[in-house]
């Protein structure tokens, strides 16, 4: 449906210049595409969104004070429990 929807074509051809849009070796290239994006979030679920977001914080505590970055997720569009979980990271962080 989504094909059909994005490309104004339906059945095989709507599939087909769907994944040529995506990839840049044509419907290949787009099934490559979509193989990575699907081993990429499998390892990002693996690993855990919240040990992600550590590391992000960690590199961005180096150039942002705790103040600004207190502010700057409090004005993001994530989930409260995220929010408080990412904001008593930053109250704990040790520089160490």
């Amino acid at each position: 449906m989504i094909a059909m929807s994005a490309t104004g074509l339906a059945g095989g051809a709507a599939l087909t210049t769907a994944l040529a849009a995506l990839g840049p070796l044509g419907m290949f290239g787009g099934l490559f595409v979509l193989g990575a994006i699907g081993l990429l979030a499998d390892k990002i679920t693996e690993f855990g969104i919240e040990n992600i977001a550590k590391l992000v914080l960690k590199e961005h505590l180096k150039t942002t004070s705790k103040e600004e970055l207190v502010e700057l997720v409090k004005k993001s569009l994530i989930t409260k429990s995220m929010k408080l979980k990412i904001l008593d990271y930053i109250e704990n962080f040790n520089e160490n």
